[in-house]
């Protein structure tokens, strides 16, 4: 991905371990901003959001890097009881001080965008915008959704998946066979899928902690430590200007983006029509334009050296 642009990568030190990133582009032009991408999962790493690398045509730095416990930034033992919603949102202001990015956008797809949002919540300094991509506020209410999409599967791929489930076999390949019909209508509608995504879902089955400890065994079995989050009555607390984007078929559903949408003052959405959870990877010229305006709209209206906040 973007061979013209220079890339740098690297490790920062954190909780006595170590997160690696990964830059692309060496400067920004005049008047813009670096973009740091926040991966979901959690526990997935950041191989599926290459595509968004291309952004560095804008004349802007992008900033990956693999949250602890995920990808190039995995453990060597287990740690079960690190992983934790406070430790990865000090991990934004780890990641955000040893690389200087002073002044910056956030991008956070699905758990990503839930740290952006918790991130956000702690008013953090001089942070330009947050793009929220497929992401909930609420987990009770994104099980609600999943489950009532689980439903619409054949009947077949629902008693399997609940076979599992009630037996508490879900690492079996005929359970991961069955999220796969799941996965090809709400995660990614590509056939096949692009080798980007492949190798996310590669290295998370082969590092499944921080998803199991966090998540559980599936996206509707949720009985991980997140089971019980929700932020839906502190969205109105969220001060930077936001645009929210999901897919029409995503299993962040419509109705989850608009309830994030409408909980934080004066943010956009945008869906695509094409798209399930991925659309920067199913529909991906039409995502860059979408983001590339929101930014543009935002470093246009906020004075050089200003803080989005005082923009607001």
């Amino acid at each position: 991905m973007s061979e013209s642009f220079p890339a740098a990568e690297g490790y920062i030190p954190f909780m006595g371990h170590k997160v690696w990133y990964r830059i692309v582009g060496d400067r920004e032009e005049p008047g813009k901003l670096p973009l740091l991408v926040l991966h979901g999962g959690p526990g997935a790493p950041h191989d599926y959001l290459e595509p968004l690398e291309e952004m560095a045509t804008t004349g802007r730095r992008v900033i990956f890097y693999d949250q602890l416990g995920c990808g190039n930034s995995r453990l060597q033992e287990p740690a079960p009881d690190l992983w934790t919603v406070p430790l990865f949102v000090d991990e934004v202001g780890v990641v955000r001080r040893a690389l200087r990015l002073e002044r910056v956008h956030l991008l956070g797809h699905s758990w990503g965008g839930m740290l952006a949002m918790e991130y956000a919540l702690t008013q953090p300094p001089r942070v330009a915008s947050l793009i929220v991509a497929s992401s909930p506020a609420s987990i009770p209410r994104w099980t609600e959704e999943a489950n009532r999409l689980r439903k619409e599967l054949p009947p077949e791929v629902q008693d399997r998946l609940l076979k599992h489930e009630a037996a508490g076999t879900t690492s079996d390949p005929a359970y991961e066979e069955a999220m796969l019909v799941f996965y090809s209508r709400h995660v990614c509608r590509l056939d096949p899928w692009p080798d980007c995504l492949v190798r996310a879902f590669g290295k998370l089955q082969e590092w499944p902690e921080v998803y199991n400890t966090m998540n559980g065994p599936s996206e509707f079995h949720v009985i991980g430590i997140l089971k019980d989050w929700d932020i839906m009555d502190r969205l109105g607390e969220i001060r930077v200007p936001t645009l929210v984007t999901s897919g029409r078929y995503d299993e962040a559903t419509p109705a989850i983006a608009e309830a994030v949408h409408r909980g934080i003052r004066g943010s956009e959405w945008v869906l695509f029509e094409h798209s399930s959870h991925v659309p920067h990877v199913e529909e991906p010229d039409l995502y860059r334009q979408a983001v590339v305006a929101f930014l543009d709209r935002i470093e246009t209206a906020t004075p050089a050296g200003a803080t989005a906040q005082d923009a607001r």
